[in-house]
């Protein structure tokens, strides 16, 4: 299994203010990060999970929160901890047909680890007016991702991705085999960052020039040997 971050963060590592992106819409980056996401299984915390509601991403959600033991929605379930959340991921892509994965662990009474900050929707996911489609790359389809698709077919089969928020990804940090950022241009102020990385933990192995972002894909060297 491969455990991948995707987020969009600004040249200061912002990535929300009150629970948005600071910057303008960017149309290209919220198409490219749901199609990349939408047949695999997907980690978000509860407040991500409940600003997703109308439109969730992914072919099954992991909540980790340690404030609910269950969520009425049929593809999610939800797990207390980092380590619960892996399990049930592993259940999910190793079942094949992504099928229902065992009980989570029984909820927590400690504080949601997330409950308290404002989570930053991913990439813009949930504007509802796009202003502008902006991608300078040919044509219209996201660009075909070169480390996947050099591994076959079935490559994207065992990722599971994570999509925030700033808690979240902050918790699943050093767990992570890949990141899968969007660079937007420009630094904005905000109340959630991305965490900071050691370059020399990581190296890029994709990179597509748009409009206003370049997308990167950030392997853990440790991964790529």
């Amino acid at each position: 299994m491969q455990l991948v971050s995707v987020a969009a963060l600004a040249e200061n590592r912002t990535i929300g203010r009150e629970g948005e992106v600071p910057w303008p819409h960017i149309e290209a980056d919220v198409r490219q990060y749901r199609e990349r996401v939408a047949g695999s299984p997907v980690i978000l915390g509860r407040r991500t999970f409940d600003s997703m509601r109308d439109d969730l991403p992914g072919s099954r959600q992991i909540v980790v929160s340690r404030s609910v033991g269950s969520v009425d929605v049929p593809t999610a379930v939800v797990a207390n901890d980092v380590e619960s959340a892996v399990a049930l991921a592993r259940d999910l892509v190793g079942g094949g047909d992504r099928g229902t994965p065992g009980e989570p662990d029984p909820a927590a009474t400690e504080a949601d680890p997330v409950a308290a900050e404002a989570d930053p929707v991913v990439s813009g996911a949930v504007e509802s007016e796009p202003v502008e489609a902006d991608p300078t790359v040919t044509g219209t389809e996201v660009p075909p991702d070169p480390s996947i698709e050099s591994r076959g077919a079935d490559a994207t089969d065992d990722f599971v991705y994570v999509l925030g928020g700033g808690a979240i990804y902050e918790l699943f940090q050093p767990n992570l085999d890949r990141m899968i950022l969007s660079h937007v241009e420009g630094a904005y102020q905000g109340d959630t960052v991305y965490p900071a990385w050691d370059d020399e933990d990581w190296t890029v192995v994709a990179e597509t020039d748009y409009d206003r972002f370049t997308l990167r894909e950030w392997v853990r060297r440790e991964t790529a040997a």
